[in-house]
């Protein structure tokens, strides 16, 4: 599947003859790793509505090709600031700020001409509608997460949540409904299809943040502790995942807990943080606790 959106976007590249220069910086971000996860949410909703994967090429290209333009941006000196992305260097890196900023920009016009090439004009309709949503409402998490502006009268963890339903939901919630559309799903399927995408979107950002908070950076492909340093809302610490004194005093190591039940764990108590239970296998949820299964150690 990754293969066949890597050749699709690749093909689409190849007809837009645009400047050499801005054709290799948009090659060099948008071709250079990643792992599709959006254009397999696309591709894999649309198999599930009864559809053909191939069918939604052009809404997860179009996806793709937004989520590149907002990690080019995002990267960009007046915002993240950060000079790796998938192990290499930012774009405005590897080139020059000027021509970040117009990649990008080029990257989210060229992603409404990939949906508007749908044979049917009126799903083409419905794409650009589902894409122009999703990406609004992903600028508003940002401007959220970096600027303010929250609603009031929120409490702490429903701004949490507000920012990341948003900010990372907002395209992995259009990516599956722009799947389910291309293959022209009933409007019960299209309703279960956005619940799970809702559900997914949450997930995908605590997981994240956790990542940002004990991951590796050679691992990752980029810097972490990035949040902690910006001074951005405890997210960890809204959850339950992590002590607020571990995120003030950068002494944390976020730990989930594990049932106490399960006899393969082996325990570390680390106070003030949250136990780290180390299990070769994934935990029953319990007491409204988040499990994971820990990949590294044994």
């Amino acid at each position: 599947m990754i293969a066949r959106v890597d050749d699709y976007l690749t093909r689409f590249l190849d007809h837009q003859h645009l400047p050499p220069n801005l054709d290799a910086a948009i090659r060099y971000s948008l071709l250079g790793g990643g792992k599709r996860v959006r254009p397999a949410l696309a591709w894999f909703s649309a198999v599930a509505c009864g559809g053909c994967g191939e069918a939604s090429l052009p809404a997860g290209s179009a996806i793709e090709m937004v989520h590149a333009f907002s990690l080019i941006h995002d990267d960009l000196p007046a915002m993240d600031d950060d000079d790796m992305r998938r192990g290499r260097p930012t774009l405005h890196r590897h080139t020059n700020e000027a021509m970040a900023i117009l990649a990008g920009d080029a990257m989210l016009s060229l992603a409404y001409e990939a949906v508007l090439t749908h044979p049917e004009p009126a799903i083409a309709l419905h794409l650009c509608q589902e894409l122009g949503l999703g990406t609004r409402r992903m600028i508003e998490g940002q401007v959220y997460d970096t600027l303010g502006g929250m609603p009031g009268a929120l409490s702490e963890i429903e701004c949490v949540e507000l920012i990341h339903r948003n900010k990372t939901g907002a395209l992995l919630r259009a990516s599956c409904r722009m799947g389910a559309i291309s293959a022209g799903a009933s409007e019960a399927a299209l309703d279960a299809i956005t619940r799970y995408s809702e559900a997914i979107g949450l997930q995908f950002q605590i997981i994240d943040d956790l990542l940002d908070v004990e991951g590796c950076s050679q691992a990752l492909g980029k810097a972490t502790g990035k949040d902690q340093a910006a001074g951005k809302r405890p997210t960890l610490a809204c959850w339950g995942l992590i002590s607020r004194s571990c995120w003030r005093t950068s002494s944390a190591k976020p730990l989930v807990m594990h049932s106490a039940s399960c006899r393969r764990c082996r325990w570390e108590t680390q106070p003030p943080c949250v136990r780290w239970a180390r299990c070769s296998q994934t935990a029953v949820p319990e007491a409204g606790m988040v499990h994971y299964r820990n990949r590294a150690q044994t």
